[in-house]
């Protein structure tokens, strides 16, 4: 890695922390309930949500409440979704005519994006409308990351109270995480990326003549449009001429914005944020990826703030930070370092990577734009599966064994490595519980956490949290691999395997990107991914809430001499630690199955 990567990537979380400071301050005093210079607009939206929905802001809920709460408003949610997918041949803002979605893909869809993953089994401009992007899938998309949100607050205020039964109302959570969040800086995106040049238009497509036309052969068809045959029963063919291209377009910066900001991913195009008019320019691809991450780190500033010591907000962010970066550099490596098989054919694509200096180690370029390059495309797909965001502008299916492996691996972390907006944070608080569990397990002593003591209930539903996941991505790549539904892979073997690991990773852990070579629109994935979703946003949802309930209703101890202090490098360093070991006993022999064994076998 050269001293301009190095900068570049340090730039990049420098600015990262700067802006999440700020951030995070804000959004405690929004879940707070205190006055935000935004009010002037975000409060008579809010009230006029509360108004519609008549919902009453000053009546609070148990965990139970607030639990059922969140699950029938995505339970709406998801039929709203299908409905709009199964029905959009016949609805508005349909320019290309297209039909109704297949149910299995509309079913997958409604979940994934429910849920947060974003799980893309279809082409976004062949298969879904105007009015399915906006009002089914950036709807969505707002929804499912103030959900998130609010479950994060609702575990917040379980650790800050004392011998309450409360966690605050989950409507009002929801509301303000929208109007006062979300909302606003999903606007400021939009006009920049508006600026860099992302279309946010109605129009359909434009027709452009191409520099160079391309002659093609075409089938011949008869007058019902069968195809005709020849003497030898072989389809006939006919020379054409192709002089024109179709570009669709839509409202992409809208949907981008939010995409990238609430940690959903899903694309407008197909090939996601690689295509040109979700991500133009350098500076659109910065902006962007530092909107993956800006959310999740600010909301460790705001948990700082709402249990009124900051040091425990750094304390978190610092063990993400930690963590981002043990996977981020070694996939920069790995990917600079090259395809070993081509360096043996005396291929170099450093020219192609940078033109900075001839004297550069050429690096993997397939299936990267030459835009971007090798240091932002393993920065975002670091990024995007650090977060539960799953866009891409690389194809992670191109990247070398062990260049994929780092990506694949922190999805398998639980997505708490900043994590999805309000979900990484509160899975990470779940893995704080655990650490001060065995602390208190190595000095024979209660474990307490922010003064709260965690007894067998607390761990039962930590257990649930951090086990859940893993069983869900393990069980779903051993029945497709032990079944036919291996056969919708395009490589086989180790890096097939690899395929359908990461499939089910980014399922199971609500990721939503891919490694691509995998026919994910196959029954078999459609309805196991389907599954592996839902469980895992909603069954990690609810012993969350239990956890927070729990946490609620206890007296908060007064420190003591034996006391784990939970903000200084030491439990930083063991949190790391509990996260890293978990994710590894339970991942590293499915790993060394796939890109482990690929790698070895390239470097023959």
């Amino acid at each position: 890695m050269t001293t301009i990567d190095f900068t570049r990537v340090i730039l990049y979380l420098l600015v990262l922390l700067v802006l999440a400071w700020p951030l995070g301050l804000y959004m405690a005093r929004i879940y707070e309930g205190r006055p935000v210079f935004w009010d002037r607009v975000g409060r008579p939206l809010e009230r006029l949500v509360y108004w519609f929905c008549e919902i009453r802001p000053t009546t609070e809920m148990d965990w139970k409440g607030y639990a059922l709460a969140a699950v029938s408003l995505n339970a709406v949610g998801m039929l709203a979704v299908y409905a709009l997918q199964r029905l959009q041949g016949v609805l508005p803002l349909n320019p290309l005519g297209l039909g109704g979605v297949s149910s299995g893909v509309a079913l997958n869809t409604a979940i994934s994006f429910a849920s947060n993953t974003n799980w893309q089994a279809y082409g976004g401009e062949s298969t879904m409308s105007f009015a399915t992007q906006m009002l089914a899938l950036t709807v969505q998309n707002f929804l499912s990351a103030a959900t998130g949100m609010a479950v994060l607050a609702a575990l917040i205020r379980g650790l800050s109270r004392r011998e309450a039964q409360h966690l605050g109302n989950f409507w009002v959570d929801c509301t303000r995480s929208v109007t006062h969040i979300l909302l606003p800086l999903s606007l400021l995106l939009a006009v920049l990326l508006m600026a860099q040049g992302v279309p946010q238009t109605f129009q359909g497509s434009v027709t452009a003549r191409l520099l160079d036309p391309v002659t093609y052969n075409k089938p011949v068809v008869d007058g019902n449009a069968a195809p005709s045959l020849d003497a030898a029963g072989k389809p006939m063919t006919e020379s054409a001429v192709a002089a024109e291209q179709k570009i669709a377009l839509g409202p992409v910066a809208s949907q981008e914005a939010i995409k990238q900001l609430g940690t959903n991913g899903g694309g407008f195009f197909n090939v996601n944020s690689s295509h040109p008019f979700e991500n133009p320019t350098p500076l659109s691809n910065f902006l962007e990826v530092l909107a993956i991450l800006l959310i999740p780190a600010a909301l460790c500033i705001t948990f700082g703030r709402m249990v009124r010591d900051m040091r425990q907000g750094v304390a978190v962010l610092a063990a993400m930070v930690i963590l981002f970066a043990l996977f981020l550099f070694p996939c920069l490596t790995a990917e600079q370092a090259g395809n070993p098989r081509l360096t043996t054919l005396g291929v170099d694509t450093a020219a192609m990577d940078t033109p900075l200096t001839a004297a550069r180690p050429g690096g993997n370029m397939e299936g990267k734009e030459l835009r971007f390059g090798v240091v932002d495309s393993a920065l975002w797909a670091t990024a995007t599966t650090a977060a539960s965001n799953g866009s891409v502008n690389s194809m992670h299916d191109s990247f070398t064994p062990l260049g994929g492996l780092f990506p694949m691996l922190l999805m398998q972390l639980g997505e708490v490595v900043f994590g999805g907006v309000g979900s990484g944070l509160y899975g990470m608080l779940v893995f704080a519980v655990v650490a001060v569990f065995v602390a208190g397990l190595m000095v024979g002593r209660t474990p307490e956490y922010l003064g709260k003591k965690i007894e067998a209930f607390e761990m039962k539903m930590a257990a649930l949290v951090i086990l859940i996941p893993p069983f869900l991505v393990l069980c779903g790549a051993a029945v497709a691999v032990a079944t036919g539904a291996r056969t919708a892979i395009s490589n086989p073997g180790a890096h097939g395997f690899s395929e359908i690991l990461y499939a089910f990773s980014s399922m199971g852990n609500n990721n939503g990107s891919a490694f691509a070579g995998l026919a994910a629109d196959r029954p078999y994935y459609a309805w196991a991914g389907a599954f592996a979703m839902f469980v895992a946003r909603y069954w990690l949802i609810v012993p969350t809430l239990a956890l927070a309930g729990s946490l609620a209703g206890k007296k908060i101890i007064p420190t003591g001499a034996g006391t784990l202090s939970t903000h200084t490098p030491l439990f930083v360093g063991l949190l790391v630690a509990v996260v890293l070991t978990v994710g590894a006993l339970t991942f590293i022999p499915a790993l060394a199955l796939g890109p482990v064994v690929e790698h070895l076998m390239l470097s023959q």
